[in-house]
């Protein structure tokens, strides 16, 4: 085992949460030690609210660490005209793409088809999809047509960083990030804070095979939410995960964790399994979002549970494992790393994946 494996192996395993400062439970996990920082998402908030939220954020002494999530060139609801018998929605960046095409919403859990697109943000489906959506939400279009246009940091969202920056903040999530380009500009907005760079689609895994450069303020995020969305198959996020952690030994990994405590509070054999080998490959920082953050029950069970993983497994070998020149590895370093360009995918297929 070379230095750095071995460096990383002794490290201790860190947990972050998603929260808000106006959850009732914020404070209660903001002074939670056995968390090492928590992560404000500002896809659904923003104006009055959002000066309200940070300035309570930043009153509560004593408090774990907070980064601010930025969504950079994700695609985001702005407006929803529901009353129509077809869904017609407003993007908040402009998009090419060839049509009807199917559109993934809900992580991939619902979608509808897309008839037309006008004026690059106006989108007109044919239909819509079973669930109610709502402003904020991101949404999905694997299609290999698709263009992104426009700027990367649209004007609401400079306004949110500078606010961020006047209270105080100088730890930063942005979302999709797909070339060192994205990084860049957003330095020229931050400057010298540190950021995780959310990897969360195929061309953001091509960025983190060619062009990424770790520095001191810079690290991956495998954000899986989206990320297992947008890979052409279940199983690629296999490789993606490896990918990541071996070009950043310190990347971070977060959803789609511990999910299965959300229907009971004993975690599924498949939930402790994951965290196992999500260890085992290198990570030792990972991440609570999805809805497992919004109830304080919910996520106080989450955050027992991963105490005990790490407090039995991670920072404490079972004493009937062989020595380890004797032990068989699952993990040979070695990884696939092609991710070529984006093959046709839709909504139905992606279902049936």
């Amino acid at each position: 085992m070379n230095a750095r494996k071995n460096k990383q192996r002794f490290k201790d395993l860190e947990l972050s949460v998603t929260l808000w400062p106006t959850f009732p439970h914020f404070e209660q996990f903001a002074l939670d030690k056995r968390l090492s920082a928590i992560r404000l998402n500002s896809a659904m908030v923003g104006g009055d609210r959002l000066d309200n939220e940070l300035t309570l954020a930043k009153k509560l002494q004593g408090a774990v660490p907070m980064y601010f999530d930025l969504k950079g060139r994700q695609l985001r609801i702005r407006e929803v005209n529901a009353d129509k018998s077809n869904l017609e929605l407003t993007l908040n960046h402009p998009i090419e793409v060839k049509t009807p095409v199917e559109v993934l919403f809900k992580a991939g859990e619902d979608y509808a088809v897309l008839d037309r697109v006008v004026d690059g943000k106006h989108l007109i489906f044919d239909g819509g999809p079973e669930f109610m959506v709502y402003e904020g939400e991101s949404l999905h279009i694997r299609d290999p047509s698709l263009n992104v246009t426009g700027p990367i940091f649209l004007d609401y969202e400079i306004e949110k960083i500078e606010k961020s920056m006047k209270a105080g903040f100088d730890k930063y999530f942005l979302s999709f990030v797909e070339s060192q380009r994205d990084i860049d500009e957003f330095r020229e907005l931050v400057g010298d804070s540190h950021i995780y760079a959310k990897i969360e689609s195929k061309a953001g895994l091509r960025y983190v095979q060619n062009e990424f450069r770790r520095s001191d303020n810079l690290n991956l995020m495998a954000a899986r939410g989206d990320m297992y969305v947008e890979v052409d198959k279940p199983h690629d996020i296999l490789n993606a995960m490896k990918l990541i952690i071996n070009k950043d030994p310190d990347a971070g990994v977060g959803s789609r964790m511990l999910l299965s405590v959300m229907d009971k509070p004993v975690p599924s054999c498949a939930d402790l399994s994951e965290l196992a080998w999500l260890y085992d490959i290198g990570y030792r920082k990972m991440m609570l979002c999805d809805e497992l953050c919004l109830k304080g029950d919910l996520l106080g069970t989450a955050v027992n549970v991963f105490e005990s993983f790490r407090n039995s497994y991670a920072r404490r070998p079972a004493p009937y494992l062989l020595p380890e020149s004797k032990q068989r590895s699952g993990y040979s370093g070695s990884v696939s790393t092609e991710f070529g360009p984006d093959e046709p995918g839709t909504a139905q297929s992606w279902l049936r994946r």
